[in-house]
């Protein structure tokens, strides 16, 4: 363990043993799981975006068409030279090496996407990064949490136990949800401002 999360090593492992170790490539879940990830969105664009642990640049790549800049990070230098590769056509995209529960950069960001990541974490190594989180959110930034939920042993936390960590996390209002059997999907907002529904932030309701 480094810093409360799972050891490097445990990627590096991962990524010897497949170029694509979770599926996104090819997977009609993965493929389903980065819409609904779009969607969760509330604003239809986005500033400076921070994504930690964007393993092959996948999401990545949707999040560069939506936001004017995205820094993106792993912790593994073979997902980075996969990512690089594949995200050679955004210029507006910056790959870094740090992962959740490093040292937050002194950045402020107004979407801070965390899919796939928070389980990483033990639950008292979560809870000061997500607080870090919050505040490296500009007021009224989003954060939005995707993750799987069924168990997996090697993991320090479910996905729902992860995103129980998210919602009592101060200063973050939860927005919208969607849940089923695999996946969790969740949006906050950095407060204040007080939290808007997309509809009233378009001036459809008061």
């Amino acid at each position: 363990m480094s810093g409360g999360r799972l050891p490097d090593s445990f990627f590096d492992d991962m990524y010897d043993g497949s170029p694509d170790p979770w599926g996104f490539e090819n997977r009609w879940y993965e493929r389903r799981k980065v819409a609904l990830t779009l969607a969760m969105l509330p604003r239809r664009r986005y500033t400076r975006a921070f994504e930690p642990g964007c393993s092959l640049g996948i999401v990545t790549a949707t999040l560069a068409g939506r936001c004017d800049h995205v820094v993106a990070t792993d912790v593994s230098a073979a997902a980075l030279a996969a990512a690089t590769t594949r995200l050679s056509q955004y210029p507006n995209v910056e790959l870094r090496r740090w992962a959740l529960g490093d040292p937050w950069p002194d950045e402020q960001f107004d979407l801070i996407v965390l899919s796939e990541i928070c389980y990483y974490l033990y639950r008292q190594a979560l809870r000061p990064a997500l607080i870090d989180a919050q505040r490296a959110l500009e007021p009224g930034g989003t954060l939005l949490a995707v993750h799987w939920r069924h168990l997996v042993s090697d993991y320090p936390l479910t996905g729902d136990e992860a995103h129980e960590v998210i919602a009592a996390t101060p200063g973050l209002s939860r927005l919208a949800g969607y849940r089923d059997e695999d996946v969790i999907l969740e949006t906050f907002q950095r407060v204040p401002p007080e939290a808007r529904s997309v509809a009233a932030a378009d001036g459809l309701v008061p």
